[in-house]
């Protein structure tokens, strides 16, 4: 029989794996499956189990077992709430910037329940920071406009946003490394006077009194300043998740307990421990300035994590907070929140757009590279769309908004960026499986240490041991493994974000420097996807090219195809009436049905004309082929199953698609072009841009078909479209890229989406994921060598050869600036040029 009970408290891998040994622990339990995001646990068991016993099995824990609709207990997600008091609240979402439970999220700051880590504060969406303003003595005082203070008559300031969760950790760390650094100075400076003849501050008072003062002196380091290292090295002992802060833990806990230990029974320890006068050596220095740096460490990564955001911020800071909404004529400023679809807003020269949407009235030119890359300012006009966050030229004009808040792009390409910054790249495993060995396995190293240096080392054998044992502890840093990737990947996306390049995945950036072979849809892709009608024919001697168009346009009217919007457009500026459709229908890949009055209409390719039985006469495929030849795309016009006439319809080629091609291609990348178009058409637009491969009259199912069967031939694939027809293939391919002028579904498909929509934006994607994957390398190799060299160094091996042995505090300097070295690396992809 099976059951399912609730479980209450857990919050990560270890967690989970810990809650089924000890439910599997209990007599009769068959099989234990844990569900971690559900909270639920599905026992098997030869007969029912009393819940008591599973209580008692997890008696001692953090973890409590209910059934269903009974009240859960208190345990709670310590990670969820910090480990002590003095967290500072956040507003925000909070993450481990290692992701070692991938892309998991807490709602509160704390520490990582895995590797002990501060977790991070991801960038929030495109709403503003505060604004508005305030009396600097009466605060209680805001207003939306400046002004005085109707209590002191002061003039009114403008509200200062309030700091970032992240910040305030940091100024957090910041003040606890001052006062573990004005602690610490003095213990060290009075360790280090025994280096100094004849040791003049013996002379004030006995070396047994200046070691108790060190031990009071390092009570504030340890219990106050850096006691979160030794509670997160508790944790991971008692939950098994090993980390840095465990050999941190480990290492600096002996040194200061064993001082302590040596101070109160001097007597216990064999003569190898003591100094001349009788004293046991004490390491209170080596306990505090191990900790100070460490500390150290922390405080400049935390520094350093605010850079790896920096493009999500700069693009929060693109989000204007107030706007101009024009009703009855007049003009109001309201903020932006307040605007709905379909107002009607007045842009200023200079000023942000507010949000998404269409010019109606008037001319500027706009600059958007801050969300595309492009430095060319863009000119508008009446029709075209404008985008929240860019840059109005000197040109006032009017715009009605149609998407707001988070449907803005601003807003959208914040979201993708924080969901690929804490996604994981595969690359990342070979970093996840060193470091499940790696603290155990440096625990034993230092054991072995210690025991190699007592039995065969010179005297003091013993305190050789002890201090070369604390130095490999120390010394090794899994932190720096762990950051690697996610620290190259956090930049490399916002990078991209910076350039028109949004990464929705980390594997898929990875992907990308891998992929060989790159398939592309013709309309929206190759071609600007703002198609127009270049030519009406009907049956000689029978319906009129007008009548055409009129029934083409009538049947078209609740189409959202490009193809379909031209040839609306083409009727009404042409002046011909337009009907309202009946029953009307779309057949994907192949055209529309619909009734217009009393006749049954089909327009669309000739497989649909061949499906509706309707054959087209030699004068109508004659004039097609013509139109076909010239790359233009042709639609049949069926009324009543008998073919009536035509459209031709015209789709420049976008002025980056040739260039483009040609970089893909030097780079070794084979390009494929798969159409829903007819031969003649494709073989004319591949002709033009030198395309070799390309396939016609594909629909949603063949252009998937053809990208399995070159992943089965062993191709990295990349699929490159815009349309709902392209969105299977997009999803199948090794790497989907949508076209950020298509469709959400395309969108919503793709790993990568070019926000320009031009395939320059694959030349810019495949080299940042290049320059990424380089990046990610480099930081790995020197997480490796670090470690692989340090450990052995620290144990001593090169004292027998050199006489060079490596002091605790050094090791702990070492440790922390390695992991800063491997952020300052990845930091450096801010710079990599992409264009």
């Amino acid at each position: 029989m099976k059951h399912t009970y609730h479980i209450h408290g857990m919050s990560c891998t270890g967690c989970q794996n810990h809650v089924r040994e000890a439910l599997e622990s209990v007599a009769g339990v068959r099989g234990v499956t844990v569900d971690l995001d559900a909270g639920v646990a599905e026992v098997e068991m030869d007969s029912h189990i009393d819940i008591g016993e599973f209580r008692e099995a997890l008696a001692g824990s953090r973890y409590s077992i209910h059934l269903p609709g009974e009240k859960p207990g208190t345990a709670g997600r310590e990670a969820s709430t910090g480990t002590g008091s003095n967290r500072d609240s956040g507003n925000g979402t909070y993450y481990c910037p290692m992701q070692c439970e991938g892309d998991k999220t807490y709602d509160a700051p704390g520490d990582c329940p895995v590797c002990g880590m501060d977790l991070v504060e991801q960038p929030g969406s495109a709403s503003r920071q505060a604004s508005g303003y305030t009396c600097p003595m009466h605060p209680e005082i805001r207003q939306d406009t400046p002004g005085s203070c109707p209590i002191c008559g002061m003039e009114l300031v403008p509200v200062e946003p309030e700091a970032s969760a992240e910040e305030k950790v940091y100024q957090r760390l910041l003040r606890k490394f001052w006062v573990a650094l004005g602690f610490t100075l003095p213990i060290f400076l009075i360790a280090m006077s025994e280096m100094v003849p004849g040791n003049p501050i013996y002379n004030w008072m006995d070396r047994k009194y200046w070691n108790w003062l060190q031990m009071v002196l390092s009570i504030p380091v340890v219990f106050y300043a850096t006691w979160m290292f030794f509670t997160r090295a508790y944790r991971s002992v008692r939950y098994w998740n090993l980390n840095m802060f465990t050999l941190i833990g480990i290492g600096a806990g002996i040194a200061w307990l064993f001082s302590v230990f040596g101070l109160l029974f001097p007597g216990f320890f064999p003569e190898q421990f003591k100094t001349d006068s009788g004293e046991v050596h004490v390491y209170f220095e080596a306990a505090t300035v191990i900790l100070t740096l460490v500390l150290l460490g922390q405080v400049l990564e935390a520094r350093a994590h605010r850079k790896t955001n920096s493009a999500v911020r700069e693009l929060l800071k693109l989000a204007p907070g107030k706007a101009v909404r024009v009703r009855d004529g007049k003009e109001e400023e309201i903020p932006v929140e307040e605007i709905e679809i379909g107002d009607i807003l007045r842009v200023k020269p200079g000023e942000k757009i507010p949000v998404d949407g269409t010019l109606t009235k008037g001319e500027t030119t706009v600059d958007e590279s801050m969300i595309t890359g492009e430095p060319i300012p863009v000119d508008k006009s009446a029709g075209d769309s404008l985008r929240s966050g860019t840059l109005n030229g000197n040109r006032s004009f009017l715009m009605e908004a149609e998407k707001i808040g988070s449907d803005t792009l601003l807003s959208q390409i914040i979201r993708l960026v924080n969901e690929a910054s804490r996604s994981r790249a595969p690359i990342q495993n070979v970093a996840d499986r060193v470091s499940a060995y790696f603290v155990p396995a440096v625990v034993v190293i230092a054991v072995i240490t210690f025991v190699v240096w007592a039995i065969w080392g010179p005297e003091p054998a013993y305190v050789y041991g002890l201090v070369n044992g604390i130095a490999v502890l120390i010394i090794a840093c899994p932190c720096a493994l762990g950051l690697a990737t996610p620290m190259s990947v956090m930049v490399g996306v916002g990078k991209g974000a910076q350039n028109g390049v949004l990464i929705r995945e980390a594997a898929a950036l990875e992907t990308l420097a891998r992929v060989d072979t790159l398939i592309v849809d013709k309309t929206g892709t190759l071609t600007e996807g703002r198609p127009s009608v270049e030519g009406v024919e009907g049956v000689p001697d029978g319906v009129p090219g007008e009548k055409v168009l009129e029934l083409v346009a009538s049947l078209n009217q609740q189409s959202e195809h490009p193809l379909a919007r031209a040839m609306v457009a083409h009727a009404e500026q042409k002046g011909v009436p337009i009907q309202e459709p009946e029953q009307f229908e779309s057949v994907t890949g192949k055209g529309v049905t619909g009734m217009v009055g009393k006749q049954s209409l089909a327009l669309g390719n000739a497989s649909l004309m061949e499906e509706r039985g309707a054959g087209i006469p030699a004068v109508l495929e004659e004039k097609a082929r013509e139109y076909q030849d010239q790359g233009k795309t042709v639609s049949f016009l069926s009324a009543d199953g008998e073919v009536i006439g035509l459209v031709a319809l015209g789709d420049r080629i976008k002025d980056e698609t040739r260039t483009a091609l040609d970089q893909l291609r030097q780079g070794g990348m084979a390009v494929h072009m798969l159409t829903g178009d007819n031969e003649r058409t494709a073989r004319a637009v591949a002709a033009e841009l030198g395309i070799a491969e390309f396939r016609a009259g594909m629909l949603p199912e063949d252009k998937l078909s053809e990208v399995e069967r070159l992943k089965r031939d062993g191709k990295v694939v990349a699929m490159a479209g815009d349309g709902i027809n392209d969105a299977p293939a997009l999803a199948k391919a090794d790497v989907g890229i949508a076209m950020g002028t298509g469709t959400d579904v395309a969108i919503e498909s793709a790993g990568v989406t070019l926000v320009d929509g031009d395939l320059s934006g694959i030349v810019k994607a495949r080299k940042l994921s290049k320059k990424v994957m380089r990046n990610i390398r480099e930081n790995l190799f020197f997480a490796l060598v670090y470690n692989t060299i340090g450990v052995p160094v620290a144990a001593g091996v090169l004292f027998p050869f050199f006489g060079i042995l490596l002091s605790p505090m050094i090791a702990a300097a070492a440790m922390s600036f390695s992991s800063v070295s491997v952020i300052a690396n990845a930091l450096r992809l801010r710079a990599a040029r992409i264009n």
